[in-house]
């Protein structure tokens, strides 16, 4: 049975991009905004047949009861009104049904609401359980790379600086670094959640309380952090978070700099494995699949890859938020869908990016002692060692005159020892 009504059939015929649905997350959150209204109404003692019929149709909405009612494109006009009255219309409906009388989809489910406060507050909180997650994620990522440090830090091998040999290093120490780029990623996403805590819930239109009472004002914000286990706060200056986005822009920012780091990280990895013949073959990746139709044999770096392109969808969904929130214009934001839908892509996108990252790259890859070592004893990484005792120009002759690593290495020998100028005479 369908239960939305008239405004989501408009949105479905003005809104016909066959793009994307309206993130059920987002209309979970939602729900469980109504929700902590309807309690509310039920302790001031308004309509209480009605508002326990509805709290109840918000839980069943929750557990995805309804999810094929709810059809709104997740890009629209109107700020979210359009997805917000899907909400409001599948309530009214499915509370009708189960009260025995009529529920208005304004005058009871949307009482003291208005989709500038409600579209908002759903968002964050969608948002936080979304954080939630993909912070113990990166928590996991990061401490199968220390593992990875510590197992690897005897590995001897060739440092690199623009692609270009440089100067020995541990194939531990690359993964230490990797490791210490994550805690920070990890760290901010901790910490940003704080900001995202501040709610408009009860401003309604504007951020002026329009049409919401006192003791509603106050009560629903308790009710909410109650059914949601986040310490949500009312905002100081509700037309402050109904009005700017700088908050979702700082978060989506974010994770951008979660994606780049993890894209630095996967393409590191995809050199690294680069071969198995004719590249740098220093650490072995799981073979996953087939890498070709054609070629017998040839195996990709998928998960890397894979990692890479999230990396990318992430940094173009950073951009699309950043626009939009620049053109929330006057008293709201028209554009918030588009930020919405941007904002929770890229959180459980990541998410999961990280968590199949770990499991399948980054927890069972291999390292090749031999071939790091062969790369390494080819070199003229150890010449820099020289540079303090015999000065740059001097190493950099000797490096230049020398046929291979073995001949230069004689002859900086020599001159560090007084032997003359290495030429064996």
């Amino acid at each position: 049975m369908i239960y939305y009504g008239e405004e989501t059939r408009r949105a479905a015929e003005n809104f016909r991009l066959n793009h994307k649905k309206t993130d059920l997350r987002l209309i979970y959150a939602i729900a469980t905004v109504k929700k902590a209204a309807a309690l509310t109404y039920l302790e001031l003692g308004v309509k209480p047949e009605i508002y326990r019929c509805i709290a109840g149709v918000c839980d069943r909405i929750a557990a995805g009861e309804f999810d094929g009612s709810f059809v709104t494109e997740a890009l629209q006009g109107g700020a979210g009104t359009s997805t917000h009255m899907n909400v409001n219309e599948v309530i009214a409906a499915a509370a009708s049904e189960a009260a025995g009388v009529p529920v208005h989809p304004i005058n009871d489910v949307n009482r003291g609401q208005s989709t500038n406060d409600v579209y908002p507050t759903a968002l964050r909180i969608a948002a936080i359980r979304l954080l939630r997650s993909l912070s113990g994620a990166c928590a996991r990522l990061q401490e199968a790379l220390q593992k990875r440090e510590n197992e690897f830090d005897g590995i001897k091998k060739l440092g690199r600086t623009e692609l270009m040999d440089a100067v020995p290093v541990t194939l531990g120490s690359e993964f230490g670094a990797y490791a210490q780029a994550i805690a920070r990623d990890r760290w901010r996403l901790y910490k940003v959640e704080e900001r995202l805590r501040q709610v408009n819930i009860g401003g309604t239109a504007v951020g002026r309380y329009d049409n919401a009472g006192r003791n509603y004002r106050f009560r629903v914000i308790e009710k909410l952090r109650e059914l949601t286990g986040i310490g949500l706060a009312a905002a100081e200056y509700p037309m402050d978070v109904t009005q700017n986005n700088d908050v979702l822009v700082e978060v989506s920012g974010l994770l951008k700099a979660l994606a780049v780091n993890l894209m630095k990280i996967a393409g590191d990895l995809r050199l690294m494995n680069s071969g198995p013949k004719g590249g740098l073959g220093e650490i072995r990746l799981p073979e996953l699949q087939k890498g070709s139709s054609i070629m017998p044999g040839k195996v990709n770096p998928v998960i890397p890859e894979m990692v890479m392109q999230c990396a990318m969808r992430v940094i173009a969904n950073d951009a699309a938020v950043t626009v939009a929130s620049a053109h929330g214009e006057f008293e709201l934001n028209a554009f918030l869908p588009l930020i919405a839908d941007s904002l929770l892509e890229s959180l459980s996108l990541l998410e999961r990016a990280v968590s199949l990252f770990r499991e399948k790259c980054i927890a069972v890859l291999r390292p090749d002692e031999e071939q790091c070592k062969k790369l390494l004893e080819r070199s003229f990484a150890f010449a820099t060692s020289y540079v303090p005792l015999l000065g740059y120009d001097a190493v950099a002759a000797a490096v230049k005159n020398s046929a291979d690593p073995r001949e230069a290495a004689r002859k900086l020998d020599a001159m560090a020892n007084g032997r003359g100028d290495g030429s064996g005479r």
